[in-house]
């Protein structure tokens, strides 16, 4: 085992500079850069520049030579102290270099437009996103292992044909409209008003005693946690009952059973272990899973300044310390997570040998 792990922790290596070198290659072709951002605020904004120009006539004769879009009529030295202040008075390859000797040493710079550094950034937007992310996550496992239990135990019955419907229906319905129609019905719209419409918490949070802040926190959290269960709900139930079912059909479950064992006996003796194998291994994989994807709808119609929206405002800002220190760092977890899950495997059944698979 050891060896397979060394294997794959060197494997990250090559994985995660792949990643990085196809995001920064596609970056140099997509158009409006953070220059372009800036001069687009200095055009809307008026003539904020005017007083750097001084030449007037050749300045903007200059400008108008600028590789830039937009950038007609602002001086040249304004131009080349925007490419020195972003980095881009450098070759494409010097900037790539030193962005990853950086990040190597786990520095991720400072955000171009929001004056605070990547981690920091991160940091503060991480108790959304982790929210969301942990109690989906939790809540899809207690619903979705005694639910797919019971349908592999009635399988072909009433009970797993009308649950399968439920199933079917909660997986083809996409999260935020879910979380759409959660908020027209119980925050506030034509209906009930029973949760708030925006916010993990109540503005007057800190005031509120501890027993107060746990039930302020779960008042806000629950219908974007909800909305974000509903796909996992789902896919777990199906991945639970199926495994099961292949579980039950084997000889040691009819040995058991030949041998006067109870049916509970040789559901939760035998059969429960092997069978939860697949579904409990795949707990950090669900939880990356969930983390990270379909947040970003879930977190702007609930309100809430999470990783989502704060990845979507640095693709629209052209931020790209923050978009790249974030594509490394969640990069690196995601790889670091599936050795994780591999390892469960192992923990949970001994029998399994990735080592010896590979030879």
């Amino acid at each position: 085992m050891g060896a397979y792990i060394l294997r794959r922790l060197l494997l990250i290596i090559p994985t995660l500079l792949g990643i990085m070198v196809l995001n920064f290659v596609l970056t140099q072709f997509v158009p409006g850069g953070p220059i372009e951002q800036v001069i687009a605020q200095v055009e809307g904004g008026g003539d904020v520049f005017a007083g750097i120009s001084g030449g007037g006539g050749d300045a903007a004769s200059a400008a108008s030579q600028s590789e830039y879009a937009g950038a007609r009529g602002l001086p040249p030295e304004f131009i080349e102290q925007l490419e020195r202040e972003f980095g881009f008075d450098k070759p494409p390859l010097e900037r790539f270099l030193t962005m990853m000797w950086n990040y190597m040493q786990f520095d991720f710079g400072e955000s171009y437009f929001r004056s605070i550094s990547v981690v920091d950034l991160v940091l503060e937007k991480m108790p959304v996103s982790i929210s969301l992310g942990l109690w989906s996550t939790l809540i899809a496992y207690l619903i979705s292992i005694p639910l797919g239990i019971r349908k592999a135990v009635k399988d072909g019955m009433p009970f797993d044909t009308w649950t399968s419907g439920i199933i079917i229906a909660a997986y083809a319905i996409p999260s935020f409209l879910f979380a759409i129609l959660l908020l027209v019905v119980f925050a506030g719209g034509s209906y009930l008003q029973w949760f708030p419409l925006r916010g993990l918490t109540s503005d007057n949070f800190e005031s509120f005693t501890v027993w107060g802040k746990i039930v302020d926190y779960i008042w806000h959290i629950a219908l974007p946690v909800i909305a974000t269960t509903i796909g996992a709900f789902a896919t777990l139930t199906l991945l639970t009952k199926n495994s099961f079912l292949d579980e039950i059909k084997k000889q040691y479950v009819i040995t058991a059973r030949a041998k006067g064992l109870t049916e509970r006996r040789v559901l939760y003796g035998h059969v429960f272990r092997n069978g939860m194998l697949i579904v409990v291994a795949g707990f950090p994989a669900a939880f990356i899973g969930i983390f990270f994807e379909g947040s970003l709808l879930i977190e702007t119609i609930f309100s809430l300044d999470g990783l989502g929206r704060l990845g979507f405002e640095a693709a629209v800002a052209r931020d790209y310390p923050v978009i790249f220190g974030t594509l490394f760092f969640f990069g690196l977890v995601g790889l670091v997570v599936g050795l994780i899950s591999d390892m469960m495997y192992v923990l949970i059944d001994p029998r399994i040998d990735f080592e010896a698979r590979e030879g």
